[in-house]
């Protein structure tokens, strides 16, 4: 396989309606990458690395317009997961899985179905040896409450879950990001390793060290979105010589980039000059040129020179000559062989189960408070009776047993968004679909939902003393089931549309009230005020149903004590019409129906919420705000006055400008 890339301009459309304005985040980059190497994608932040691997894989916001070629073996084709894998620069996992059970959950759901589960984990085995991850094969990722693999670690499972399905080429963003120098090399060279097995290995790396940077063959260095040199990594060095720009001799040779085209540098020295401080480590100040002066004669240097001229004529022999490994039907019948859906919702199933087993926030620090609150509900409204006084207080007994079990469901919020994050990275590389994960969501909470609806209802029924009878007892904790299960479903709508957790509590908080306020927990459905409360939010809220039907359930058939003695007793039904406002006109079981009902409508709401929001959108690091970052440090260095003591820094020598100067003993 060989990637080719002409003329590629990527622009983005300004934020004002008026002017509609166009920014520049690429310039006309021309390239190709072969089997074999490894190419580094380097340059100051903001100028483009990001949106060029973006612009790869197609993951690019919809006001950025793309334009050139971009070919696989001489075709356009769109970059599927299977040809070309897309490391981000930050990978979501799930922190209660361990890395071997992370990297054969994502084979099982990938690898093709005709795969036996012996050769799925060979398929392991053999990552986890090539990514050097034996010693924490069986470590967990680690989360809020445990500590996990390192950072170093973490990276190169990331890189090992894309390299399951032996991609053709691989992308990487800041594939040293957060490393230290040990697993940053580590990291690289496992890379390196890949890329000679055949493989394209693209990354983008800010500033890496001198042995990481002798470990790369090709370089493509931007700045401000324009290519500043495209060519062998180890040619770089003769490249700025050439051009006037000599590396000094102790000086690390990415450094050395990056301080000629790095723009930032005339921002903070004019910002420095201004208030009269003098530049400490000017990047330029043996030579007396501004940075931009220097990469405007770097970028015309590279226009002008052969390597241009070279990197065209390869691209043409590269168009011409290549040898496609697959063709149209091979292609197809590589799809077509690809994990059913069927084996992708087991997969689903049993990770997200085993994830919820494991973590004692999601639902077992919750089963524990829904059993406290049973009990305290138990020990409040004991033995209830059917004396008269014993008619508020079970309509009071039943908004409290709702209003608070309801209230509980916010817990499991933060859990869901982390859940939902490892989603949304799976589904942008097109591991599986939402479908599969909106199922086996249900799927896996099932019995968690049915412990909590059992624990929490039969220590309510039996402690209250609730209509007596195995039907009644088993409508209390169906009941329940269903409630506390389209509770769940809103407050998964809820995380898949918010950004963080604080504005999910808030949000999903916010929610459950709006929709107990239309049911009897507060008034009476005919004190209700019938437009929009009554007619329909009274309709749409599943507590109206919920405790409308355990009100059914609980006082039909049951009388109760007058107020006078001697007069006759009240019956069920009429405390239901007269006292509650209960509608009778149909029984308890289409209440719970409906309830059931809702809770589909729920379901179908989150899928269609996962399937139209938050797709895949990139998040390029623009220059425009770094360039707002800089305006704003410069404003605050402008505030402050100089001392006297930073105007005596002014007669001394900066540090770079002795960089080229021996040591004493060096020069005898």
């Amino acid at each position: 396989m060989v990637m080719v890339w002409e003329d590629v301009t990527v622009e983005r459309c300004g934020a004002e309606e008026k002017k509609k304005k166009k920014k520049k985040l690429l310039d006309g980059i021309t390239g190709f990458a072969e089997p074999g190497r490894i190419m580094a994608l380097m340059g100051p932040s903001g100028c483009g690395k990001t949106t060029l691997l973006n612009s790869f894989t197609g993951k690019l916001n919809a006001n950025v317009v793309v334009t050139g070629n971009i070919l696989i073996n001489g075709k356009k084709r769109t970059l599927c997961s299977k040809e070309v894998s897309y490391v981000a620069q930050e990978e979501l996992f799930l922190g209660t899985l361990t890395v071997k059970e992370t990297l054969t959950f994502s084979a099982s759901m990938r690898l093709p179905s005709k795969m036996t589960k012996e050769e799925i984990a060979k398929v392991v085995e053999e990552t986890i040896m090539e990514m050097g991850l034996e010693d924490c094969a069986d470590n967990k990722i680690g989360n809020w409450h445990s500590r996990g693999i390192s950072n170093g670690e973490k990276k190169r499972l990331s890189i090992g879950l894309e390299i399951l399905t032996q991609p053709h080429a691989l992308l990487l963003d800041e594939a040293t990001c957060g490393l230290d120098s040990a697993s940053a090399f580590y990291v690289i060279q496992a890379l390196r390793n890949i890329a000679l097995n055949g493989k394209i290995v693209i990354c983008s790396i800010h500033q890496p060290s001198f042995e990481i940077f002798n470990l790369f063959d090709d370089l493509l260095l931007l700045s401000s979105g324009e290519t500043v040199y495209f060519g062998e990594a180890n040619m770089a060095l003769k490249f700025f010589a050439d051009a006037g720009f000599h590396c000094p001799t102790r000086r690390n040779p990415s450094d050395h980039f990056l301080l000629c085209i790095n723009l930032d540098f005339d921002l903070i020295t004019e910002a420095l000059n201004r208030i009269q401080l003098s530049v400490v480590s000017s990047s330029n100040s043996t030579i007396g040129m501004r940075t931009s002066e220097i990469r405007r004669i770097l970028i015309g240097s590279y226009k002008s020179s052969k390597l241009i001229v070279n990197a065209r004529r390869r691209i043409q022999q590269l168009k011409s000559n290549v040898i496609e490994m697959y063709d149209e039907q091979e292609m197809e019948s590589n799809e077509r062989s690809s994990t059913s859906w069927r084996k992708q919702l087991c997969t689903l199933t049993k990770r997200s189960f085993l994830n919820m087993t494991r973590d004692i926030g999601y639902y077992w620090l919750r089963i524990i408070f829904y059993i406290l609150v049973s009990i305290s509900i138990g020990t409040l409204f004991f033995h209830i009776g059917t004396d008269n006084h014993s008619i508020l207080a079970r309509g009071k007994c039943v908004s409290f047993i709702y209003a608070f079990m309801i209230s509980l469901s916010c817990g499991g919020l933060p859990f869901f968004i982390e859940e939902l994050k490892v989603f949304y990275g799976e589904r942008s590389k097109g591991h599986y679909g939402e479908a599969a994960f909106v199922v086996s969501n249900i799927i896996s909470s099932f019995p968690f939902l049915v412990l909590i609806s059992l624990f929490s209802g039969l220590i309510i029924y039996f402690t209250v003393q609730f209509h007596p009878g195995l039907t009644n007892c088993a409508f209390f904790c169906i009941n329940l089931f269903c409630c506390l299960s389209v509770v769940e479903s809103c407050i998964m709508v809820v995380a898949s549309l918010v950004p963080n957790v604080l504005m999910g509590i808030g949000t999903g908080t916010g929610v459950i009230i709006f929709m107990m306020m239309s049911s009897q927990i507060f008034r009476p459905l005919p004190d209700i005020p019938k437009f929009f409360w009554r007619y329909p939010m009274s309709y749409l809220s599943f507590a109206t149903w919920a405790v409308q039907g355990q009100y059914k359930n609980d006082m039909l058939g049951i009388e109760f004590d007058s107020i006078l003695p001697g007069d006759p007793k009240v019956s069920g039904e009429k405390v239901l019409t007269l006292v509650f406002g209960v509608p009778l006109d149909h029984g308890k079981w289409w209440d719970l129906t409906a309830l059931f009902t809702l809770l589909l409508v729920h379901r179908l709401i989150h899928f269609i919420v996962l399937r139209f929001a938050k797709r895949s959108k990139s998040s390029p690091v623009l220059w425009s705000y770094a360039k707002e970052t800089l305006h704003f440090a410069q404003r605050s260095l402008l505030k402050n006055k100089p001392s006297i003591s930073s105007r005596k820094h002014e007669a001394q020598h900066p540090l770079s400008s002795q960089e080229c100067v021996l040591s004493p003993n060096l020069a005898m």
